[in-house]
């Protein structure tokens, strides 16, 4: 088994309110379109979920706990106006940091080649101290540190390729001389962070701001040099922060990716890592609000990642 998929029935429990974006229903249409036969090989794996001590790796404890102090018994909570819980959000972003976190621990052990985390809540704006953009937990990020602190690696790189800015992930990793955040999102567009600017503590964050309308050709042309920079860098392993919200069809977004063009960077991510790290890849799902072109988006980007993994 060279690339899993790791997902649990706990995430479909994260339920937003009526009319919200990020619904129960964009997990659906991701297990949908990855249930044909061309993913009979892709194994399954059930997510274990995350524990303090992983969530401490990126949230300080007044923060965890106050986030378990929240969750309601019906209902919802509104921690802002993008982002709330009802009672089975907490489970659900547990499985969703634990889910990136076995990934990452599967595949360093050689397990898998490669793997793509299926769970929401998503986590690429949640910053240390705070809940924001329909995210709890900075799943990719907690991955990122469990791999340097706990694995003993020397360096991570982490790929953004949501249409928003990982505001959240660029907050944890700020000041880790060790990782190397790179995002390509629109600008102007929530959360209105991302400036090329930002650049670290270290240097260790390169953003790549892309004005609306400038489809795949724009997003090429700054992804090849900036992998260039990644497999300069020399990670250890490579996470990918998986938005499909940059999508021609995507309500929430406006760069007007086609389907082709997820296929092209998930390629060009997996023939850097080649280089760099034996083709260790973790992927993690983050936004994609249109369900036919999130599924199509995901199924084709799993593909990449079986014939890389393979």
């Amino acid at each position: 088994m060279k690339t899993a998929l790791i997902t649990h029935p706990d995430c479909l429990e994260h339920v937003n309110p009526p009319g919200h974006p990020e619904s129960v229903a964009r997990l659906e249409a991701v297990m949908e379109a990855l249930s044909g036969p061309g993913f009979d090989t892709l194994g399954r794996i059930a997510a274990v979920l995350a524990h303090d001590d992983d969530l401490g790796l990126a949230h300080g404890r007044a923060y965890i706990d106050r986030i378990r102090r929240l969750s309601p018994d019906s209902g919802w909570v509104r921690l802002d106006e993008d982002t709330a819980m009802s009672p089975g959000s907490f489970l659900a972003a547990r499985r969703a940091a634990g889910g990136a976190i076995q990934a990452v621990r599967m595949v360093l052990q050689g397990d898998l080649r490669d793997a793509f985390v299926v769970c929401r809540p998503p986590g690429h704006h949640a910053e240390r101290g705070r809940a924001m953009g329909f995210c709890l937990f900075s799943n990719v990020a907690i991955a990122a540190k469990h791999a340097l602190e706990v694995h003993g690696l020397a360096r991570v790189a982490v790929l953004d390729f949501d249409v928003h800015h990982g505001n959240g992930t660029q907050d944890v990793l700020w000041d880790e001389a060790r990782a190397l955040f790179v995002s390509s999102h629109q600008m102007p567009l929530y959360p209105g962070t991302g400036a090329a600017s930002e650049t670290g503590a270290h240097g260790n964050v390169l953003n790549m701001p892309l004005a609306g309308g400038s489809g795949g050709a724009g997003m090429r042309a700054v992804w090849e040099g900036a992998l260039e920079r990644v497999a300069e860098f020399g990670p250890d392993l490579v996470l990918i922060s998986a938005g499909f919200d940059a999508h021609v069809r995507d309500p929430l977004g406006g760069l007007n990716w086609r389907t082709e063009d997820y296929v092209w960077l998930t390629g060009a991510i997996c023939e850097m890592a080649a280089g760099c790290c034996s083709g260790r890849v973790v992927s993690v799902l983050e936004g994609g609000y249109d369900l036919d072109a999130l599924g199509e988006s995901v199924a084709a980007h799993v593909r990449v990642l079986m014939e890389h993994g393979g």
